[in-house]
């Protein structure tokens, strides 16, 4: 199922005398598959933005070295000035005589304002903190300033800037807890304050989430946020310390917590791998000093990778900069001059290359855009998560190492297995059986136990009165490939839901040893499913919770035979575990037996990928009614079982119960009783297999 829907969830606003509950109407063309990423519009007081979007830096009215015709030349659509910078220079009279920004320097599009938290943190030796606000000390002429959630609203509105952002408290992301969180809360006071502050203005305003690198705080911080009537949310205090892995995680935490209704901006992030990473977890909006400020040194980015114009090598070079791209730069200009206007510290090189730089970050965003409506932005993430991090590969600064010889990618008992058709797996060193080895496992999965039992149907089909949660055991956790499809077929759910929420959701895994979970989460370039917050919280703590609160997500860490009859009573079973082969006292008459008697007080589903006769005769003698299946890959058909003779006439699929022909195979067959059955028991293990209701109007 595709996320298309454009229906928004019921805003979280309340309306009050701060006026309307938005002021940036938005909307979601399309999520991706197996990612957060998501492509939208917001409409502005200037105009439409498409996102994902980047937003160059006009700290000063002006984006370095470039005037509003090369910007519109890039691709830009949306720029970002500073609150800070602009009180102190020219000051509010300007803009007030002008009548905002747009007049003052001639842009006719969307302009987005800091409200100068940031800067107050990069002059801790200039200024003073209190509850009010900041004191700090003018660069231009030495005055005193105090910066106050209300002061910054007054200046933006002032500036006449589409959207506004809320004074936070922005501090390193390496701080400590007690830190973090009396920065946190202050930056929570300040945004009530800077709401009331905006009163009237049809400026949109956005909060701003905080918490440096504590993921408890973060998630309270956003928790805070999304019920205040803010028109998007920002992610701040990242870029400022943290690694690259602390910056995703918490930007793949912090999105889990915000509403999909709004949009959502990560502050000052970044390069363009930084982007891409963020886009597929979740963000919409970003800016950056970046594509002017590495031109002015001569570095660019390019479908090459990454080039230091200054280098020599590049002394006599002919060719453009991007055969790719087509910007000025690179359809007017080769190589060689712009390393000499580069040597030469000649501001024409500062201009040219922010120009390309520009029109590389903006063709980025629209092929990630594209990407997502076409539904195939994991492919291009995938792809692109390589080429982004590329230097000049025809011209190396170095000699290439050698590459380190690879280690083994084992854990325990279990490897990563490579299939010779491009997908990887997990197989059982002792056993040597390969987890989902017939097809890829993301589509097995999503085929054998997401599709075949029409769980996107049962999510949207509003459940009876008194119904409970819709509750789902997952057998063999594994790599988590069936919990995970489950999930991400909630998600589209949730996304496409128009004005009805989903059913409840409850999602036990059942899995005695994790390590092939363990193992695949630390290679998370063959096994896209795990790239999403869910089973790393999961193996933290044990349970997940959609931010939503609809599905629930827990781990019973116990072997299954000794929780059959402990855990809640489930609507499906997805029954994946190793082969009767390796691990014959999973598939026994005994534990199906003790599974029907636990579930036989409700209507319940039982999916496979086993379709061996032992299988299905296993489940008969325990009391199923069993049917065949779909195919997956070669196999040609797999397993259904219910507790209930209608089960296979209510399933939307209907199908078809194993009848008189089945019969017949199964009396010939040398598996027609269970391996551990007396010989003096056959006759009556028979007689209870040809009795069974299943078969009575088929005689």
């Amino acid at each position: 199922m595709n996320k298309t829907s454009r229906s928004l969830e019921p805003s979280i606003h309340s309306p009050d005398s701060r006026g309307p509950t938005t002021r940036l109407p938005f909307g979601i063309q399309r999520e991706a598959s197996g990612s957060q990423a998501r492509a939208a519009t917001l409409r502005t007081l200037h105009g439409e933005v498409r996102t994902p979007v980047f937003m160059p830096v006009g700290t000063q009215a002006t984006v370095k070295a470039q005037t509003i015709d090369t910007l519109k030349a890039t691709g830009t659509r949306v720029l970002l000035a500073n609150t800070y910078h602009l009180l102190l220079r020219p000051g509010p009279e300007v803009f007030q005589r002008f009548g905002g920004i747009h007049r003052f320097m001639q842009w006719d599009g969307p302009v987005l304002t800091d409200s100068g938290g940031f800067q107050i943190f990069s002059l801790p030796h200039s200024r003073t903190m209190n509850e009010d606000g900041a004191c700090f000390q003018s660069y231009v002429d030495g005055t005193s300033h105090l910066l106050s959630p209300e002061s910054s609203i007054a200046m933006q509105r002032t500036i006449g800037s589409d959207i506004i952002m809320a004074l936070d408290q922005c501090i390193p992301s390496t701080a400590s807890y007690a830190e973090a969180e009396e920065a946190m809360l202050l930056t929570h006071r300040w945004a009530e304050r800077s709401l009331q502050a905006r009163g009237d203005s049809p400026q949109a305003l956005f909060g701003i989430v905080q918490g440096a690198c504590h993921a408890e705080l973060r998630k309270q911080s956003a928790t805070f946020l999304r019920e205040l009537p803010f028109d998007g949310l920002a992610i701040g205090g990242l870029a400022v310390g943290e690694t690259h892995r602390e910056r995703y995680d918490m930007t793949a935490l912090v999105t889990e917590y915000l509403p999909t209704t709004l949009p959502r901006y990560l502050m000052g992030v970044g390069t363009p791998i930084d982007i891409l990473e963020s886009v597929h977890r979740g963000v919409d909006m970003f800016d950056c000093i970046m594509p002017t400020q590495l031109a002015q040194r001569g570095v660019v980015f390019t479908s090459h990778g990454k080039l230091k114009l200054h280098r020599a090598v590049y002394k006599f070079a002919e060719e453009p900069l991007d055969a790719r791209c087509e910007c000025q730069t690179c359809r007017h200009y080769s190589r060689a001059y712009l390393h000499h206007l580069i040597k030469a510290s000649e501001a024409l090189g500062w201009h040219l290359l922010g120009q390309h730089n520009l029109a590389f970050y903006h063709r980025l965003m629209r092929e990630m855009r594209d990407s997502i409506l076409r539904d195939d932005f994991v492919a291009y993430y995938e792809k692109h998560r390589v080429e982004l991090v590329r230097t000049d590969e025809e011209h190396p600064g170095h000699p290439p190492k050698k590459p380190a010889p690879t280690r083994p990618e084992r854990l325990g008992d279990y490897e990563i297995h490579r299939s010779a058709h491009g997908f990887a797996s997990i197989r059982q060193i002792s056993s040597g059986e390969v987890m989902h080895s017939v097809i890829a496992p993301d589509d097995e999965a999503n085929k054998l136990y997401v599709e075949q039992s029409c769980l996107a149907a049962r999510l949207l089909t509003p459940p009876t009165l008194g119904a409970d949660d819709l509750v789902i055991w997952d057998v063999g956790l594994g790599a988590a490939f069936n919990a995970m499809a489950a999930i991400h077929c909630f998600e589209r759910c949730y996304a496409a839901r128009g004005e009805t929420a989903p059913r409840r959701l409850r999602l036990v895994s059942i899995e005695q040893d994790l390590d092939p979970l363990l193992l695949a989460a630390k290679q998370p370039g063959p096994f896209t499913h795990l790239r999403h917050g869910a089973p790393f919280k999961l193996l933290e703590t044990g349970k997940w919770v959609h931010a939503s609160g609809l599905l629930h997500w827990e781990l019973l860490k116990e072997d299954f035979r000794d929780c059959i009859e402990t855990a809640s009573i489930p609507d499906l079973i997805f029954y994946d575990l190793f082969s009767a082969n390796s691990h014959a006292t999973l598939w026994t008459v005994e534990i199906f037996t003790r599974i029907f008697q636990h579930c036989a007080t409700k209507s319940v589903e039982l999916y496979t990928y086993s379709a061996s006769t032992a299988v299905r005769v296993a489940l008969l003698a325990a009391g199923f009614f069993v049917a065949e299946g779909m195919g997956s890959g070669p196999k040609s058909a797999t397993t259904l079982a219910f507790t209930r003779a209608t089960g296979a006439e209510e399933h939307p699929l209907t199908p078809r119960l194993l009848d008189q022909h089945w019969l017949a195979r199964w009396r010939r067959s040398h598996v027609q009783f269970p391996a551990t059955l007396p010989i003096a028991e056959h006759a009556h293990f028979e007689q209870l297999i040809e009795n069974h209701p299943q078969f009575k109007e088929c005689r």
